[in-house]
């Protein structure tokens, strides 16, 4: 409880946060010196120790893990999904219930309030921006540009990779940028197959293995060991063979003795002082006692998600500030983007017969961008690009559930594996439009007495045109690389899904039309930083987390120096 803590102290930095910005936050703090108060609204997830379902089988749980009706209707918005339905994985998940939220267009909000957050169940793929990316804004004159560019990024980047350890191959390509790869994970031999087809008949495309914070190799990673190829990651891994806040960010600010951890505790406002003009610190609720208290510091990083850290800065009115903390723009909360997939195709494969694999691996391959690239006619129907992510395997037993077979020869058939199949899946980027937004609702609010939250946000003309492609493309490529049974497919979409959600307290170049500047510093407060995915000023097309994380190391060292000339 807040009693049991020092309110009196003026800490060097307050995290917001525990997920993957807020356990890089906290590790760069420490490891600088700075004694940091870390908050997290949730319950505490103790590496290894709270794994509850890490090395069940699928006999261990009852119904095979299927949920119950009743278990169902906790999280009736997040299993509109199908993420959260299953047993293995349901306690990662809040419940909608006591978490309400709104939509004025449906969004589909994951979320997890523990220790390490979503670190705990990402997808694990790590990829860089480009250049590409951080041009386009100006370049097409959507939104607002970007203030930082790739050269700005890059080291930390090469930071992060080299420390969570990302698996993966160098190809050389401006618009996916290299990096500090551990060895790449295998592709089976359909999978080899497909890249040799692709680039026998294109000279723009490229299949890779997927780029995963999953250990290879041979490299110490501080008690963490190698992957296993269980592919029961979101469960959480004993082995810490996955990178998460639990497994390495966390524990490393803990061995510097400079981090104070509490969890249950929700921040709701950041102090702002008219005088100083700066943050002093943050408010904060109990989670179970309802207490109220308030921790003072020096600095502040928001690292909380996207939504729950703009919802605070909306919290956070002043005098100064009456439409939320560095709201001068007017653009808090607005400019909410998320990629968008469930858009594709598959097909069948009637060689390699005799061949099979072993283990089941962590990682999907990638197909990297080939459409609106530099120095290429732009496509005629859409700005920016989408990848695909997709795998080759064996089906199994379950394919007889629907043949009228029975006996010797049936069990006898299904004892061997089955066909080959292959998905591909598109991932598409979102551009940055200001009418999709979130918003507080003062007369809907939760438990604790605090505002909920309201989406209003939706996929546009661009997005829709680009699906269409994605569909098409994807039935090519397969159909070329001469696979049977090709099916397009494209399974509709609604933003939140693919859980990448992003913007709301964009950076940029100008207060009048921007959040954040440069540094990721709230414009004229110099000690209130914003790194998790509120910041963005574009989507890109690539899973963001690395860049999260990039961004919040480089932060970090502004932060610190700033600190140490007096500047904050």
């Amino acid at each position: 409880m807040f009693s049991k803590f020092d309110t009196n102290t003026i800490y060097d930095a307050i995290v917001i946060g525990t997920g993957v910005s807020g356990g890089w936050a906290a590790k760069e703090l420490c490891e600088q010196g700075l004694k940091t108060l870390v908050l997290e609204r949730g319950r505490m997830v103790e590496h290894v120790k709270d794994y509850p379902t890490a090395n069940k089988e699928a006999w261990d749980f009852e119904f095979r893990g299927a949920s119950s009706q009743e278990e169902l209707k906790k999280q009736l918005k997040q299993n509109r999904t199908g993420f959260v339905t299953h047993e293995a994985t349901r306690h990662w998940f809040v419940n909608d219930l006591k978490h309400p939220y709104n939509e004025t267009k449906r969004f589909d909000w994951i979320r997890g309030y523990h220790v390490g957050g979503r670190s705990l169940t990402w997808g694990r793929q790590a990829l860089r921006m480009s250049n590409l990316d951080f041009e386009a804004n100006k370049k097409e004159n959507i939104g607002v540009d970007w203030p930082i560019r790739y050269n700005d990024i890059e080291p930390w980047y090469a930071k992060v990779e080299k420390y969570i350890g990302v698996s993966g191959e160098n190809l050389g390509l401006d618009h996916l940028p290299d990096g500090e790869f551990l060895p790449p994970m295998e592709l089976n031999c359909v999978e080899e197959s497909f890249r040799e087809e692709i680039t026998k008949h294109y000279s723009d495309r490229y299949l890779t293995i997927g780029r995963f914070a999953n250990l290879t190799g041979n490299e110490n990673h501080e008690g963490r060991a190698n992957c296993i190829y269980r592919n029961r990651c979101m469960r959480g891994c004993p082995l810490g063979a996955y990178f998460s806040s639990n497994s390495s960010t966390l524990p490393a600010a803990k061995r510097t003795g400079n981090m104070v951890l509490k969890t249950n505790a929700i921040v709701h406002e950041i102090v702002y002082d008219d005088t100083k003009k700066k943050a002093t610190g943050v408010k904060v609720i109990d989670a179970i006692t309802n207490e109220r208290i308030e921790f003072s510091a020096k600095l502040i990083f928001c690292c909380a998600s996207t939504v729950a850290t703009t919802s605070i800065l909306l919290q956070s009115r002043s005098e100064r500030f009456p439409n939320g903390l560095g709201n001068d723009s007017g653009e808090l909360g607005h400019n909410l983007m998320d990629h968008h997939f469930r858009v594709g195709a598959t097909a069948t494969s009637h060689k390699f017969q005799n061949k099979t694999y072993k283990g089941s691996r962590p990682a999907s391959f990638h197909i990297p961008r080939f459409q609106n690239l530099k120095d290429m006619e732009p496509h005629p129907n859409f700005l920016r690009g989408y990848s695909f992510q997709g795998s080759a395997s064996r089906t199994n037993w379950r394919r007889a559930i629907k043949e009228l077979s029975y006996g010797k020869d049936v069990m006898k058939e299904l004892l061997k594996p089955g066909p080959w199949q292959i998905g591909l899946t598109g991932f598409g980027e979102c551009l940055p439009y200001h009418e999709n937004k979130i918003t507080l609702s003062y007369y809907k609010k939760d438990q604790w007495g605090l505002p909920t939250v309201t989406f209003d946000a939706e996929f546009k003309e661009n997005e829709k045109a680009m699906r269409k492609d994605m569909k098409q493309e994807a039935i090519k490529m397969l159909t070329a690389a001469g696979f049977s049974n090709v099916k397009g497919y494209d399974e509709g979409f609604f933003p939140g899904h693919a859980i990448h959600e992003m913007g709301t307290a964009r950076m940029g170049h100008d207060p009048e039309t921007s959040i954040l500047n440069k540094n990721n510093q709230i414009h004229g407060i110099p000690n209130v930083y914003v790194t998790d995915g509120a910041c963005m000023t574009s989507s890109g097309n690539q899973n963001p987390s690395l860049t999260y994380m990039a961004l919040t190391a480089r932060a970090v060292a502004h932060a610190v120096n700033q600190i140490k000339n007096n500047h904050i």
